[in-house]
């Protein structure tokens, strides 16, 4: 494990990168600004480093107005929380509207723009910190919670969330990284195939907000039973992708809350596989439609679709609809769950 500085951030609080590196030649990169996963460097079928994930040269990039959110932590509850409201126990909680009068990621005061404690690091893994107290980002009860980042010599990179509140409420952690296997300076990932355990995906409104009904792929442009170019479908005249302006859903994967692989994601111009196993219900792919000449990494230009996101999580607005997988950690309750990536 080798650290250096990593720049300031827009309160001059200073961050450092935290780099680990495999027996494989795989190297991870992450910085204690918003527990921020920064490079991700896999061999490719030539056995040339690529970077597969965008990122900012500095924390002020990721602080930066677009909110693209690239490598970030996201909680207390990712996604989003239709007109930014919810109730639990009987009282009702305001949260911002920072996303069409809903809530997005949590609203304007961001786990992914804050310093993180580092509290371990080992020669393959680093875990950070954050206490978020009672009443933080409009949510009840007080968060302690660790996020640990580790690589293994099988080529994974494994997240773990752990959490504990002293209160009911939500907690809906997830890891916002784009992928590009041909690298993140490579252009869009529309040649990219995917894979996907998953028979539905939860219905939205004009505002990507679930009108609680789960609607099966059959038939539709959002099915990936049978693995697809990314690009294949996603300019077809249907509702969801018009909506969305291309992929931005949330899938119901069909793993029962059991850990095990559910998406697969490769290029065959750069020889990549990446797998991504979890034990939580649903995914957020999203295919990066909003990005628009971002300045990145060693002053790259990131462009519409030049990356791919997969959030693992608990529904959107998941509180709101009854018929959703709870996203409520009870008082005294541990919150744990884990998301792996691994590179084939």
């Amino acid at each position: 494990m080798r650290t250096r500085d990593f720049g300031a951030n827009s309160k001059n609080e200073k961050a450092t990168l935290y780099t680990f590196e495999n027996a494989n030649g795989v190297i991870m990169e992450v910085t204690d600004f918003g527990a921020t996963l920064y490079s991700l460097l896999v061999p490719d079928k030539d056995g040339n480093p690529v970077d597969v994930v965008l990122g900012y040269d500095s924390p002020l990039g990721y602080e930066g107005p677009s909110g693209t959110g690239f490598g970030a932590t996201i909680g207390r509850n990712g996604n989003r929380i239709g007109k930014a409201q919810f109730t639990l126990n009987g009282t009702v909680y305001e949260l911002d509207k920072n996303n069409n009068g809903n809530n997005l990621h949590s609203g304007l005061d961001y786990y992914h723009y804050r310093k993180w404690e580092v509290k371990n690091t080992t020669e393959n893994s680093i875990t950070l910190s954050l206490h978020s107290q009672d009443g933080d980002q409009g949510y009840p009860g007080a968060l302690d919670v660790d996020v640990t980042y580790t690589l293994t010599d099988d080529n994974e990179l494994c997240i773990d969330y752990y959490g504990m509140v002293d209160a009911d409420t939500i907690v809906n952690m997830t890891n916002h990284s784009y992928f590009n296997l041909n690298g993140h300076a490579s252009g869009n990932v529309l040649d990219h195939e995917l894979w996907m355990d998953a028979d539905t995906f939860t219905a939205t409104d004009e505002q990507l907000i679930p009108t609680g009904e789960i609607v099966p792929v059959e038939g539709t442009p959002m099915d990936f039973r049978t693995k697809k170019l990314v690009g294949r479908d996603i300019e077809e005249q249907y509702e969801a992708l018009i909506f969305g302006g291309g992929y931005d859903h949330n899938w119901c994967l069909n793993n029962q809350g059991e850990f095990r692989k559910v998406i697969e994601l490769s290029s065959e111009l750069s020889g990549i596989t990446m797998e991504v196993y979890t034990d939580l219900p649903g995914v957020q792919v999203y295919s990066g439609n909003f990005l628009k000449e971002e300045i990145g990494k060693q002053g790259i230009v990131y462009k519409h679709r030049q990356g791919i996101c997969f959030e693992t999580q608990h529904y959107p607005d998941a509180i709101n609809h009854e018929n959703f997988p709870s996203p409520i950690v009870k008082k005294g309750e541990e919150y744990c769950t884990r998301t792996v990536y691994k590179f084939v």
